[in-house]
């Protein structure tokens, strides 16, 4: 035990005051970025790569990312937008290279929110 926790237990009293001191558009950033490096794991992106490789949680993860993006898109600054829309982009693109049927143009991961993503 450390302070009357275990070292199983959060402490989510300090949790909470870390989150407390960071501001909203740092916390979306990590999010998208955190989004963004889980996808491409499942897409086989990584050194490792076709071990990971799981192209139905890719297509979640991305998905997550465009909605994540689509309804941030007025609460951060295109400083930080670009670069992220930027990556959501070629994972959509990584994507499509990787499925051996490719969806239908606007049926792919997070394209509901991007619009159609071509090769």
């Amino acid at each position: 035990m450390v302070n009357g926790m275990s070292e199983e237990t959060p402490d989510f009293n300090a949790m909470t005051r870390d989150i407390a001191e960071v501001p909203a558009v740092e916390v979306i950033v990590t999010v998208a970025v955190n989004l963004m490096s889980a996808a491409a794991v499942k897409l086989g992106l990584t050194e490792e790569g076709e071990k990971h490789k799981d192209l139905d949680e890719a297509r979640k993860l991305i998905h997550a990312l465009a909605g994540l993006l689509d309804g941030s898109a007025t609460e951060i600054s295109s400083f930080h937008a670009a670069p992220l829309r930027d990556g959501l982009k070629s994972l959509q693109l990584a994507f499509r290279e990787a499925s051996l049927v490719p969806d239908e143009p606007g049926q792919g991961p997070g394209e509901k929110y991007t619009g159609p993503v071509y090769r």
